[in-house]
């Protein structure tokens, strides 16, 4: 039991930290800047942040959520994905333990996340964050080479579809950023997954989309990157199983 606890603790401190980074990841993708050699700097005064500004969670918590020089208000988007990162990491190793699973899965859930944010924004799906989810496909492929098929189909099994929609549509069915992350998914989920991943996106986004234009008057207009990817969580994490039951369900 200790250790377990031991190994949870390093694993959420690990998804704060890779949290933190992906704060950096949202702010800068869509503004086309660097995200390697730019130092991290209050937005609004320039404000370049010493390490003890930068430490996950209890920096945010201990200036109060204001910067240390200006003491202009520090958006509480940090915090949130700080934890909320490190939480997804937790439910990651809960389901995988120590794997190679863990790790690729780990790794998804940042992209994703970052993804989801940017597009809720933005409507558009940064190209460098479908490449990354692509990455993580050739490596499953290559720790998993009996069943190499699975995923190279899974590349098409939805994409080419919604390629198919974007065409006769013009564009206006579907955006070009959500074929290239169903056709990355499906290179790490494999086909079955894949296509539950896109039916949970879909249903889970056609409710959540109508509560928010009756609740918020939001546009009819959908972002439909962040639902994707709660279907592509949801079915990495327990595709397998949710298919399982489905098919048990078909001979009664």
């Amino acid at each position: 039991m200790l250790p377990t606890i031991l190994f949870s603790t390093f694993v959420f401190l690990y998804g704060i930290v890779i949290g933190s980074f992906l704060n950096v990841c949202i702010y800068r993708l869509p503004k086309k800047e660097n995200i390697v050699t730019t130092r991290s700097h209050c937005m609004q005064c320039g404000y370049q942040l010493k390490w003890y500004d930068l430490v996950p969670l209890f920096s945010w918590l201990v200036l109060g959520g204001r910067c240390r020089n200006c003491k202009a208000k520090i958006s509480v988007q940090y915090p949130i994905i700080e934890a909320l990162n490190g939480v997804l990491y937790l439910v990651v190793f809960a389901r995988f333990g120590v794997s190679i699973e863990c790790l690729l899965f780990c790794l998804l859930a940042s992209a994703l996340l970052v993804l989801s944010v940017i597009d809720f924004r933005t409507y558009e799906i940064p190209f460098g964050t479908n490449v990354f989810i692509a990455g993580l496909g050739l490596v499953r492929i290559l720790t998993d080479w009996s069943n190499w098929a699975e995923y190279v189909i899974g590349f098409f099994a939805v994409s080419a579809v919604l390629y198919v929609l974007y065409l006769l549509t013009q564009g206006k069915g579907i955006g070009g950023g959500d074929i290239k992350l169903m056709a990355a998914s499906g290179l790490l989920l494999g086909w079955k997954c894949n296509i539950l991943a896109f039916l949970l996106g879909c249903i889970i986004g056609s409710i959540c989309h109508v509560i928010r234009m009756r609740v918020t008057k939001a546009d009819h207009v959908l972002a439909l990157g962040p639902y994707l990817s709660i279907g592509i969580l949801i079915s990495a994490l327990w595709g397998n199983e949710l298919i399982g039951w489905y098919f048990s369900m078909l001979q009664f």
